[in-house]
């Protein structure tokens, strides 16, 4: 398993952007497919989106397509998530997951990092 921090959650206005990071220990993030996920006050957790060990294959939820972006950099151990034209509905506490497989189920994530806040206001 790996220990996951994530950081750069915040207050934004409708329309604009945020960049969530979140940062892993261990030697072999690699092999780790990453996943974002949220979940918004009294809602169920859900997926959001995912890449792979190498980067080379990403997922989205629906409602995030067009406008939120996922990349990582195993150099450095650390995946983003860029999100662009917020809206109000995003609001929700944001986590990272790892997974040694490529899949958005969160059950098969086995690490998770303790969220960060993210408030769209209108």
């Amino acid at each position: 398993q790996v220990q996951l921090v994530e950081s750069g959650g915040g207050l934004v206005q409708a329309g604009g952007s945020l960049r969530l990071s979140c940062a892993a220990s261990g030697r072999t993030f690699s092999a780790y497919t990453m996943g974002w996920f949220r979940r918004a006050p009294e809602k169920e957790r859900e997926f959001v989106i995912n890449i792979n060990g190498n980067g080379g294959s990403t997922t989205y939820a629906d409602s995030v397509k067009g406008r939120f972006t996922i990349s990582r950099d195993n150099a450095k151990n650390t995946v983003y998530l860029q999100m662009n034209s917020l809206k109000p509905e995003d609001t929700a506490v944001y986590y990272c997951a790892a997974s040694r497989l490529f899949v958005s189920n969160p059950k098969a994530f086995g690490s998770w990092g303790q969220g960060t806040q993210v408030t769209v206001s209108s």
